[in-house]
């Protein structure tokens, strides 16, 4: 399995580093959180931004983590930045282990990192053929791979998960043909999936807009990894881990995602212990530029929520209003 990372382009970089920017204002020696390290687009750029922060940054993905202690080294900020192997659920936890102070911003991208994609033998892409896997972190035996939910729910279960994670219109058309076909032969790659969806569509269908395995893949890989459950889970802890005026952005990439990140935010707003204001009204987008240099951007949605000296809500401030006219 390849541990090099390409180089790759940092999805709403300066709209990110504008955010974070924002909660460590008046910080001489900012304390960041990267949940999503990957490549270390955005780490890096959060070091060279702010000489004198520190960074903790996690991942669950092995490799990223290799890739990322390299990264450090090279560039000498292993004295200001620690690497976690872990998913970012763990951030509560490990925070009350180690006690490394409150954040001054928080910054998750979620989705798959282009290195993810790109590496065939992980499963995530029907582009080429390799086992049906899709875990984030590969060597975590005790979750179930692609190919175990392909292979082993039962066809009302499959069809429910298609339709609920992946939007998939045809769901029950793809869980039947995929049930009756693995009574004989069971799902092993990503190729046998791709063949089963496609087929699944009506010829007229096939070719117009998304590939018609698109979906199934995508909700597979939300199920496998408990995506949704896990941004839920982090979002509720948040406040508790922001410092004064300190900033949480959220990247999201898919309309579930989003939706968590919105209706949690307006949910943490409204409880009278937590102090916050929603910085975004509307989620930034990517520039037209932004999307010509790197199509991946294309459906990313960024959110910011601000931990206040009093109870916030939305809008307000000409600082408030300032940060939203960067959308």
């Amino acid at each position: 399995m390849s541990t090099e990372y390409r180089p790759h382009i940092s999805v709403l970089l300066d709209e990110c580093l504008d955010a974070l920017a924002v909660g460590a204002e008046g910080v001489d020696q900012a304390l960041f959180a990267d949940l999503t390290f990957g490549g270390g687009g955005h780490s890096s750029e959060i070091l060279r931004r702010f000489p004198k922060a520190r960074l903790i940054a996690f991942d669950q993905d092995p490799e990223a983590i290799a890739n990322g202690i390299k990264l450090l080294e090279t560039n000498g900020w292993s004295d200001r930045a620690k690497l976690v192997h872990a998913n970012f659920e763990q951030l509560k936890k490990w925070f009350d282990e180690n006690n490394p102070g409150l954040f001054n911003g928080i910054l998750a991208d979620l989705g798959v990192s282009s290195h993810q994609f790109d590496a065939m033998e992980r499963g995530f892409s029907f582009r080429g053929d390799a086992p049906l896997d899709m875990r984030m972190n590969p060597s975590n035996d005790s979750i179930m791979t692609a190919a175990d939910l392909v292979n082993q729910l039962p066809e009302s279960d499959l069809a429910d998960l298609l339709y609920k994670y992946g939007e998939e219109r045809l769901s029950r058309r793809i869980a039947a043909r995929i049930c009756e076909q693995r009574k004989t032969r069971p799902y092993r790659t990503t190729a046998e999936l791709e063949e089963a969806c496609f087929l699944s569509y009506p010829s007229g269908q096939r070719h117009k807009g998304i590939h018609p395995a698109t979906r199934t893949f995508q909700a597979l890989r939300i199920a496998v990894n408990d995506e949704l459950g896990v941004l839920e889970r982090l979002l509720a802890d948040v406040p508790s881990l922001l410092a004064e005026k300190g900033t949480c952005a959220i990247i999201t990439f898919h309309s579930l995602e989003d939706r968590i990140v919105k209706h949690t935010f307006k949910e943490i707003v409204a409880k009278s212990d937590n102090r916050v204001t929603i910085l975004t009204k509307k989620p930034i987008v990517p520039s037209e530029r932004e999307i010509d240099s790197n199509p991946r951007a294309r459906s990313a949605k960024l959110r910011v929520l601000r931990r206040e000296d009093h109870h916030g809500g939305l809008g307000g401030s000409k600082k408030k209003e300032k940060y939203r006219s960067r959308e």
